[in-house]
């Protein structure tokens, strides 16, 4: 979807029954998949089944003028079908094939099932967030990860193609994805040994200026005073000078904490808004997806628009010489395929 956003004709080749993306979650008022239809807005989609001879030199010869070949199946799949990267690179050496799977092409959970938290489960990251209870996270954090990076190596290695002539394969994991995100932790492990546990850092709620916190209507607000002046802006807002020093209390700042779970547990949101937000101190209300998407921020930036068809679209963020990016085609069939 975001080779589309930037201009790519991008064909997705499903099985002969179609993505069982088209099973999962809610229907439009016309009982269309609606997960289905924004992953694949952009796109266009065909439908061929590669264990049939026919269809495979079909699709040997979409390889054979194609830029880029992107692929989510187990290693091995794509060669047991007989068209695997040393298949597709005799026919066009200028191919640059991305295989994205869920451990990579090499090592003992190489060809293991897996999802979004089973990646973060044996990474480190599950452990360590969601106040220890073992949270998921919504969006997926692995699977976003690894297709952002699938979309920098393929950048990347067209960009090499442009000297060398030559296309390359490039195996991306999505367990491998986070590990990059996770560079501060990684170097302190390295350098201490120290492997964190929840609420321990500051950033996975061990540090009373870097956490939210309920107030007494109910509602959650964030407070993010990490580094410069945010935090002593923040206390001399509060009235509580005395907190400023605190800043510097060793992690996890539990009885910090406490201290401003009591605080903040005095006010209502509309009285926190009003005191904390003109401080300039990292204050915001914890907003739901729909609070948010109405907001003033949301609806300047122009990221998250209706497309002339009427699907809600969360657009690529980035404006370009001062215009926002455009809304997304529908995705269209080719042949025994999804239509619009």
């Amino acid at each position: 979807m975001l080779l589309a956003d930037m201009g790519a004709e991008v064909l997705k080749i499903e099985g002969p029954d179609g993505d069982d993306m088209q099973h999962l979650g809610p229907r439009d008022a016309a009982g269309q998949p609606i997960f289905y239809r924004a992953l694949n807005a952009g796109k266009k989609v065909r439908r061929m089944d590669l264990k049939n001879a026919a269809m495979r030199t079909k699709f040997l010869r979409l390889a054979e003028s194609a830029d880029v070949l992107l692929e989510t199946f187990r290693p091995g799949v794509m060669a047991r079908l007989g068209v695997g990267y040393e298949t597709l690179s005799k026919a066009n050496p200028r191919l640059v094939y991305c295989a994205l799977s869920g451990y990579g092409a090499n090592g003992p959970l190489a060809r293991a099932a897996g999802h979004d938290a089973n990646y973060l489960a044996l990474t480190g990251i599950l452990f360590r967030n969601g106040r220890g209870t073992g949270a998921y996270f919504d969006p997926p954090l692995a699977d976003d990860a690894g297709a952002l990076f699938a979309v920098i190596a393929i950048l990347g290695a067209l960009r090499e193609r442009d000297r060398t002539e030559r296309g390359c394969e490039i195996d991306i994991g999505l367990a491998d994805a986070v590990w990059p995100l996770q560079s501060f932790q990684v170097a302190d492990y390295g350098e201490r040994g120290y492997s964190p546990g929840p609420e321990e850092t500051y950033l996975n709620d061990g540090a009373a200026w870097y956490r939210a916190y309920r107030t007494r209507d109910g509602h959650l607000v964030a407070l993010g005073a990490a580094g410069g002046p945010f935090w002593k802006r923040f206390c001399e807002a509060a009235g509580r000078p005395e907190w400023i020093s605190r800043e510097a209390d060793p992690l996890p700042q539990r009885s910090l904490i406490a201290e401003l779970d009591r605080f903040f547990a005095g006010f209502d949101l509309e009285q926190c808004v009003a005191r904390f937000e003109p401080a300039d101190c990292c204050f915001t209300p914890v907003l739901t997806l729909a609070e948010a998407i109405r907001s003033g921020q949301c609806q300047a930036r122009q990221l998250v628009r209706r497309a002339p068809a009427g699907a809600l679209q969360a657009l690529f963020p980035a404006w370009i010489d001062g215009e926002p990016p455009g809304t997304r085609p529908a995705p269209r069939s080719t042949q025994d395929g999804f239509e619009d």
